[in-house]
């Protein structure tokens, strides 16, 4: 069991090793932000089964690992680059190294006019009191110990800013490299993602681990969607098998604004992804899709909190997962609307698949309803593939393996679908392949 001073004095030994440019550095609102962090971590409650929101996810064996920050550059093998490059995909392209910026591996030129995109450790140095606009207002420092940590020793990340009624042609892709011999280290992004009215852009992210080392990505996001924006937000975690990684998403939307948000979690030991939605003006949308495969020695968690606080809002969640092996998932998905929020339409699902006996799953979608004038709906399945499915497969002279593959392509499809670039797409399909192959070897042929 996990104790408050075990847990703070983790947190502390972390902050210990602040770098130079961290402690006290930087314009007036952001040196107070750290200030205000710092104190939150020695005052936030434990993170144990006790809290609702961590009841099937433990952080003891993360706690088991002296992590310390990553600072100043690495070098990254250029068959390594190579490697996570998507074919024919034509992006914007930034690149984080260990959680810095790397301006020798990014591709940002010839941006239209009425968009910035760069990193937050050389916007706070060119203008920083364009960033307080933004940076803080979402994600609140109290929310948990992580929060806290990432606002205590924030140093880099994305920005990006797409002003009103201009339409990005390309995508913007980030690339998240994570490359660890030796000391396990702590990875620490700082995102802002800024649509205003009208504005209209495509986010990729993409997490990659190399080296067989522990370390954790702890990537916090603030995304503000103006009024009649649209932001279509795909990610992929595919972090390395020793890697711990939290993905925690803070989204405000405003009026008539359109969110598609699509999370496809693959690697990691411990991962987890948080997402924070709040609509804040009437007839705003957002779509949440994910989709999780989770082997042997892995746990994959993703928490949803939606809150629907103002009437006329639109939101759907759907999440598929794959468990082989002795794979954990939990599932996690909240739904609220408040009594003023009516006409509101929520529908929440999450699906499992069961490859094996000794997988597991908890799944808890939830609707807590306030108002009296609304259209909602939740739902979970858990299940094992049909074996008349695969019967009628084999009956067509498909082997038993590669028919079990296929249904649970299938499966997953309608998750892969909702991606509109291809490239990625194709990636992702790819992946899922390679490990429901990997899935089969591990257990000498059947899934």
């Amino acid at each position: 069991m996990i104790t408050a001073e075990q847990q703070r004095g983790w947190a502390e030994t972390l902050m210990s090793h602040t770098d130079a440019d961290q402690s006290g550095q930087g314009p007036g609102w952001l040196v107070a932000a750290r200030t205000a962090a710092r104190q939150a971590v020695a005052e936030l409650p434990v993170l144990d089964r006790k809290q609702e929101a961590w009841r099937y996810t433990s952080i003891e064996a993360l706690l088991k690992h002296r992590f310390r920050p990553a600072s100043g550059a690495v070098d990254v093998p250029e068959r390594d680059i190579n490697a996570c490059l998507l074919p024919e995909f034509d992006s914007y392209r930034l690149v984080f190294a260990n959680g810095r910026y790397d301006p020798q591996l990014s591709s940002i030129k010839d941006l239209p006019d009425g968009v910035s995109v760069g990193n937050l450790r050389a916007g706070l140095t060119s203008d920083p009191e364009l960033l307080v606009t933004w940076f803080g207002h979402a994600a609140n420092h109290t929310e948990h110990v992580f929060t806290a940590m990432n606002t205590a020793l924030v140093n880099d990340g994305v920005f990006v800013h797409v002003e009103s009624q201009v339409q990005l042609d390309r995508p913007i892709e980030v690339i998240y490299l994570s490359q660890v011999d030796e000391d396990p280290l702590l990875m620490q992004p700082r995102n802002l993602i800024v649509l205003d009215a009208g504005a209209k852009a495509t986010l990729v992210e993409r997490f990659i681990g190399f080296g067989q080392s522990a370390y954790f990505h702890n990537n916090l996001s603030e995304i503000s969607v103006g009024q009649s924006a649209t932001l279509k937000h795909y990610r992929v975690q595919d972090e390395s098998r020793s890697a711990y990684h939290l993905s925690s998403l803070y989204l405000s939307q405003q009026a008539q604004s359109r969110y598609h948000g699509t999370t496809l979690a693959f690697g990691g030991a411990w991962a987890r992804t948080e997402y924070n939605t709040t609509f804040k003006q009437e007839g705003a949308v957002c779509e949440l899709n994910g989709l999780y495969t989770v082997g042997d020695q892995q746990l994959t968690d993703f928490h949803l909190n939606v809150q629907h606080s103002v009437p006329g809002c639109v939101s759907r969640e759907q999440f598929k997962g794959v468990l082989y092996g002795k794979g954990r998932a939990v599932f996690d998905g909240r739904i609220l609307v408040d009594k003023q929020a009516q006409h509101s339409d929520a529908q929440l699902s999450n699906d499992n698949l069961m490859l094996s006996r000794n997988a597991e799953v908890d799944t808890k979608p939830q609707l807590e309803i306030y108002a009296d004038d609304v259209k909602c709906s939740h739902g979970t399945t858990v299940g094992q593939l049909d074996p008349q499915q695969v019967f009628y497969l084999r009956s067509r002279g498909i082997d038993e393996t590669t028919a079990r593959k296929m249904l649970c392509l299938g499966f997953a499809a309608e998750v892969l679908d909702s991606i509109d670039v291809p490239a990625l797409r194709d990636a992702a399909s790819r992946k899922l392949s390679d490990t429901l192959n990997a899935a089969v070897e591990e257990r000498g042929g059947k899934t």
